[in-house]
């Protein structure tokens, strides 16, 4: 499943953002994959309940949608905050 592919491809790269950072290095297009990653995987994830919707597949919708709402929040807020983390720690070093 694609929304699986996006998923491990936008924790894998956040922290090679994380660990670029640490080692003093560029970080900064790392941060742009992870996040674009993380966009991608709300995408598919939104084309998964399209297709849902369109063949009337009101089990999946009613069994799926409720936990993945509250599972795509946390991803999404998670991935945010720790792709973000080292621009924030450059930041507060800098005043």
């Amino acid at each position: 499943m694609l929304f699986m592919i996006f998923v491990i491809i936008a924790i894998v790269v956040t922290f090679i953002n994380l660990y670029l950072y640490k080692a003093g290095k560029d970080y900064k297009i790392a941060m742009a994959l992870g996040l674009s990653f993380t966009a991608l995987t709300l995408c598919s994830e939104y084309s998964l309940v399209s297709r849902w919707v369109k063949v009337e597949d009101w089990s999946a919708l009613g069994d799926v949608v409720p936990s993945m709402e509250r599972v795509l929040w946390f991803f999404t807020i998670i991935s945010i905050l720790l792709n973000i983390a080292p621009m924030l720690i450059e930041l507060k070093g800098k005043k």
